[in-house]
Order: C-alpha cells, then structure tokens, then sequence
C-alpha cells in the first residue's frame, strides 16, 4: 500500500474516534447530564495522554526546542493532518497553533453544533494536558471556540523543576 492510501485511511480512523467520542458523549450527557459527561471523558482523555508523555520526558523541564522537534515529528500523518505553526519557541515558551484538526472536521463534517464542537474539542484536546504535564512541562491548552479559527492553541512552558540557569 502506498504512503497516500496509509495517509487516507489513518484519516479516516482519526475521522472514526472523532465520531465514537461524539457517541460516548452523548450516551453519557443522556444518562449523567452534559457537565458530568464532559467531566467524566476528559478524566479519560487525561490519563491516556499521560500514557503518552512518557515519551517526551527526556526533554523536561525545559527544553522546549528538543520537545517541539520531538511532538511535531511524531504527529499522526506528519504535519499533513494538524497543519501545526510554530508561534514562539525560545527558553521561556512554546506556542503551537494548529490550523486543522482530523477530529475536528469530522465533528463539522456530521454536523455538529459549534456549542457541542466546542465542548468536544475542550475533551479531545485534553489530551495534550495529560501528555506534556506528564512529561513535566507545564501547559495551557486553547481549545477551538465559536468565533475562533484554527483548532488548539497550546501554550508550553517549562516544568517546575526548571531552572533560570546554572547554580553558582
């Protein structure tokens, strides 16, 4: 099979756990409420990308340079499906701005209202909470809002244990 038919179908499983969390949502908001469905998923989606940031440790707590090259290269299908910018990368922060997001289109693809896309992404992007906070970075996800373009915003700076420099 060649990279591009890989490519579609990795897509299209990406398009498929969009739509099964779309599912659980709703299957939980109906029996426990909205709130403590979203509260309930995104404990989930924490823990599973704490699993995640086992892999970026080696750069905790401050090497942000190491850990944008790092995340960015291992994206699922490259840079071809999160469409990642580079806003600020420097000792103090790094800023990433996602323009697309294969979840996210699925969620706009079936419809969904931006009230509820908003909340899905708030889960989904939770994810990213776990696996840098795990790896010992500290993190502020912006997750996509109506009004807002683009999908996540993560905000990562250095982990507590970081320094500002050498100890004399």
């Amino acid at each position: 099979m060649d990279a591009a038919a890989l490519k579609a179908q990795l897509k299209a499983q990406m398009a498929n756990r969009a739509l099964i969390y779309l599912e659980t949502y709703e299957a939980l908001s109906s029996e426990v409420g909205a709130a403590k469905a979203e509260a309930i998923l995104s404990r989930a989606i924490y823990n599973r990308g704490r699993a995640g940031g086992e892999a970026f440790k080696a750069f905790a707590p401050n090497d942000l340079a190491g850990l944008k090259d790092a995340f960015i290269g291992g994206l699922p299908g490259g840079t071809d499906f999160f469409q990642p910018e580079v806003m600020r990368c420097d000792a103090e922060k790094l800023e990433l701005q996602f323009h697309d997001c294969p979840l996210k289109s699925a969620w706009v693809a079936a419809g969904v209202p931006d009230a509820k896309l908003a909340v899905l992404c708030r889960i989904a992007g939770i994810i990213d909470n776990g696996t840098f906070e795990a790896a010992g970075f500290a993190i502020e996800n912006r997750t996509w809002e109506p009004g807002r373009t683009g999908c996540c915003n993560l905000h990562i700076t250095p982990g507590p244990q970081a320094t500002s420099g050498p100890k004399a």
